[in-house]
């Protein structure tokens, strides 16, 4: 690998938020580097990232592989920190445009150890490119090695996220053994990710002999095994609810069949009703006219 940049930083202790180098040839496209003095994404360790400088403009289906190195110098030239993976052929691309490290240096430590001199620091960066495109079909599937998982570009957002929130759940694993485990890791968490209430017994259960297989394999999981409990917990929660409300429904639909059933005996009894009062006032008009009959032939005889 050839030398591409050697950029210092002064008065370094004062740097905060990210710092850009000026862009930088090398193998025939444009590179830099995006410093974090005090730390990426919660970490509070150097960290140190090469880019492509113009991936924001770049036609689509770019790419480039290189292999690449990164070195934090003090001023007397000791390193203070390489990064790892020289036999690596980093894919850079519209879904990955820059690939870096932590150091597992801080400003504090640095400055404890007696590290910092002048108030100096130095990034070297080498890179060898093997690969140029400017334009081409889709990088969403092509394959990449991240920290020694084989994945495909679209899937490296969430290994990437998996790294950054558990970021030693794979340090008992050596690299080379871990693109076995890529898929099976992958599809674990995309199940767990689920709605319980989605979720089946088969998928639980396979679930759980997906996380036995890759603890056994050396993984450390236990924020995976921690939310299967949670899963499998709100999953019996949902179904206990789901059977309650059922026989709720059960007895509502019992109480409405009853209530129809009342409905009807209660109209039958107002027919009836009605044809006992319609018979009643028929007696009633005859007893009437009898009486009216006997009236007149009193009032007759009395004459």
């Amino acid at each position: 690998m050839d030398k591409a940049l050697t950029w210092e930083i002064d008065n370094f202790s004062e740097r905060k938020g990210v710092m850009t180098s000026d862009p930088f040839s090398s193998g025939g496209c444009k590179w830099c580097v995006m410093f974090f003095p005090k730390g990426h994404d919660g970490n509070h360790d150097l960290s140190m990232f090469l880019h492509d400088a113009n991936w924001k403009s770049l036609s689509p289906g770019w790419k480039r592989r290189a292999h690449f190195r990164l070195y934090l110098l003090n001023q007397s030239g000791k390193h203070l920190y390489r990064s790892p993976g020289q036999n690596i052929c980093s894919l850079f691309c519209a879904e990955d445009p820059g690939w870096g490290f932590r150091t597992n240096l801080t400003l504090a430590k640095l400055q404890e150890q007696g590290f910092l001199e002048k108030n100096k620091l130095i990034i070297q960066v080498y890179i060898k490119v093997v690969e140029v495109v400017h334009q081409g079909k889709s990088t969403a599937n092509e394959m990449l090695d991240f920290n020694g998982f084989q994945i495909i570009a679209s899937q490296s957002a969430s290994v990437n996220k998996i790294f950054k929130e558990h970021p030693g759940f794979a340090n008992a694993v050596i690299p080379k053994n871990r693109g076995a485990y890529t898929n099976l890791l992958l599809g674990l968490v995309n199940t767990l990710s689920k709605s319980p209430q989605m979720l089946s017994m088969t998928e639980l259960s396979n679930a759980q002999s997906e996380l036995t297989e890759l603890s056994a394999a050396g993984f450390k999981l236990d924020w995976l095994k921690s939310k299967l409990e949670e899963v499998s917990l709100e999953r019996e929660r949902a179904l206990s609810d789901g059977s309650r409300v059922q026989q709720l429904e059960e007895r509502v639909n019992n109480v409405e069949l009853a209530l129809s059933d009342l409905k009807v005996e209660l109209e039958k009894q107002k027919i009836k009703f009605a044809a006992a009062a319609a018979i009643f006032s028929s007696f009633e008009f005859i007893d009437s006219l009898i009486k009216r009959f006997f009236i007149s032939c009193f009032s007759i005889s009395k004459h």
